[in-house]
């Protein structure tokens, strides 16, 4: 079997909902979801879903290539573009490619992609994630309640600016996953948006109120030294990693004992997740993947490693015209039992559901905010 070509698509994951961070936020959500699809001469096809970046200057490292040898051809798009780098956003074409290696390797051999990767039960842990800072207070408990039916008992809030609104809403979250235990799991994402002091003084305040199991990206990405002292500074679990791309970056968080729990974006692919969380179990540490939704063939790789605790489910429904045979019951995530990853497109669908600008909203989270961190109280109020 050899590799002949790639086409690309491109969906709208509409969120019916704003979704958002510290940094922005987007009324009526409409977001661009990429979809590579490589062809094979033996007429088998693999999707993945992530990202369009650079994919002409990757593709010769898997042009005639078997796509059954996987990891060696992660390895051979790295090295494709050794002197440029292989960090940021190109990272995001490696791993959609990747991504579609794997859907098609668990295709050619009949087998789900988790019973293909090691796994034995195709159930995976998750928590909710409402991307929640611009829900009103009704429209959070109702989307932490549609999550409670579906049986989870942790979720994520989007916080950091405000101290009195974090905590009303923390109260919000936890009231509504009380359906299914007393001591629900809840999280802060403050998305980059502290220095390290703030970070002490904002959740050591939390914390005489509210037990939270981890909170996460507190400080820049590449802060390592800083995430280790926030860790010894709290009681919650510092999170961090979803925008490293490449596992080489964590190099420095691991040295400097930092973070307690190890994330790895889900649009950075199967390879990365794998590799990663090994790497992580080495040093007694677990993995969580942040952003299921936007590549849920990342979830298949945490029922084949020791260390996953627990994967971001953002949502229950997909983008138009792709469809995913998985389901989200008793707390979690339960995959397809289909050969590869349960991912199949419809192409007429997502061209004729194609409306509105998407991402492009030049308010949304993707722009950080000029006083980012630099803000002397965090009222909610402060520009």
């Amino acid at each position: 079997m050899k590799i002949t070509g790639y086409r690309t698509l491109t969906a709208q994951q509409h969120w019916r909902r704003a979704i958002g961070d510290v940094n922005g936020h987007i009324v009526e959500a409409v977001t661009e979801v990429p979809i590579v699809i490589i062809e094979t001469d033996a007429g088998i096809e693999g999707v993945g879903i992530g990202s369009h970046a650079d994919l002409a200057r990757l593709f010769p490292a898997l042009d005639g290539e078997d796509p059954r040898g996987v990891a060696a051809l992660f390895d051979r798009m790295l090295a494709q573009v050794f002197k440029s780098g292989h960090a940021g956003a190109t990272y995001g074409g490696v791993a959609t490619l990747d991504a579609a290696l794997w859907d098609l390797k668990a295709k050619a051999a009949g087998e789900p992609l988790w019973r293909l990767l090691g796994g034995r039960d195709r159930f995976v842990p998750g928590y909710a994630s409402g991307l929640d800072i611009a829900l009103g207070d009704d429209d959070l408990a109702a989307f932490y309640a549609e999550f409670a039916d579906r049986g989870f008992v942790a979720g994520k809030l989007k916080g950091g600016l405000d101290f009195d609104a974090d905590l009303r809403r923390l109260g919000i979250l936890a009231d509504a996953l009380a359906a299914n235990t007393s001591r629900p799991g809840l999280m802060l994402d403050a998305n980059e948006s502290w220095q390290v002091k703030q970070a002490v003084r904002y959740v050591s305040a939390l914390e005489e109120q509210v037990d939270l199991l981890w909170v996460e990206e507190p400080l820049r990405r590449w802060d390592a030294v800083g995430h280790a002292r926030l860790s010894t500074a709290i009681r919650a679990a510092v999170a961090t990693g979803e925008n490293l791309t490449g596992v080489d970056q964590f190099k420095p968080f691991f040295e400097a004992g930092a973070p307690d729990v190890v994330q790895a974006g889900a649009i950075w692919g199967v390879s990365h997740m794998h590799r990663l969380a090994l790497a992580a179990a080495a040093r007694d540490l677990p993995i969580s993947p942040v952003g299921y939704n936007a590549n849920p063939a990342v979830a298949h790789v945490m029922t084949a490693v020791p260390n996953h605790l627990t994967t971001e489910v953002q949502a229950t429904e997909f983008a138009d015209g792709v469809h995913v045979d998985h389901e989200f019951a008793d707390g979690g995530i339960v995959l397809s039992d289909e050969p590869g990853a349960g991912i199949r497109v419809d192409e007429a669908a997502i061209e004729g559901a194609r409306r509105g600008n998407g991402w492009a909203n030049p308010a949304g989270p993707h722009m950080r905010p000029v006083r980012a961190g630099l803000r002397v109280v965090l009222d909610g109020v402060e520009r």
